[in-house]
């Protein structure tokens, strides 16, 4: 999401009717949207990375691996967001056409423009998925991952993990290293 809204006010379902016909993906916050902005080659790449290990994983043992066109419902907050991927193992979600609402396991790529608001307010409003049980950021800046999981006292603890590191995510029982993440990947280097 980027700081500017489109100064609509719209209902979910004036939104959605809007973002079928609409050239660019908008998420949707409480009534106005908000226009995504390009990802760079780099983003692109590790969620592609990302979504590919997950999907391997995944391949019939019912869950799902949904990438960045895929919009997330938070039903009690009225807003939409289009995560970098998402992995959802309810059958429910199997049912709708424009979007999912019961996600255990979402993953953003950060990017300069939308790290802090990845980090703070979405993530708050991510807490409010009842089903959600593990989030993941994934940095383009180095190789870090920092994973957010949900203990049984309902408390979010975090790990942070850097490029030798396993990258294990208990709620769909995956690991790899980062490294393998971060193929292909070029860092600018800073001067």
């Amino acid at each position: 999401m980027i700081a500017n809204s489109d100064n609509l006010n719209l209902t979910p379902d004036e939104y959605l009717s809007f973002e079928e016909k609409s050239d660019i993906k908008h998420e949707y916050r409480q009534g106005e949207i908000y226009a995504m902005a390009g990802a760079s080659n780099n983003h692109v790449l590790i969620t592609v990375n990302m979504a590919t290990l997950l999907r391997n994983h995944l391949r019939g043992k019912g869950c799902l691996t949904y990438i960045s066109d895929t919009k997330v419902r938070i039903d009690p907050l009225n807003t939409y967001y289009y995560p970098d991927i998402t992995v959802s193992c309810d059958e429910r979600d199997r049912n709708l056409t424009q979007y999912i609402c019961y996600p255990c396991l979402i993953i953003e790529v950060l990017s300069d423009s939308t790290e802090a608001f990845d980090r703070g307010d979405k993530f708050a409003d991510y807490r409010q998925l009842q089903s959600l049980q593990e989030y993941v950021l994934i940095s383009q800046k180095t190789k870090r991952i920092d994973t957010f999981l949900i203990n049984e006292q309902g408390q979010w603890m975090l790990s942070s993990h850097d490029e030798n590191d396993p990258l294990i995510l208990k709620t769909i029982n995956f690991s790899c290293l980062v490294s393998e993440i971060y193929e292909d990947i070029t860092f600018q280097s800073v001067s």
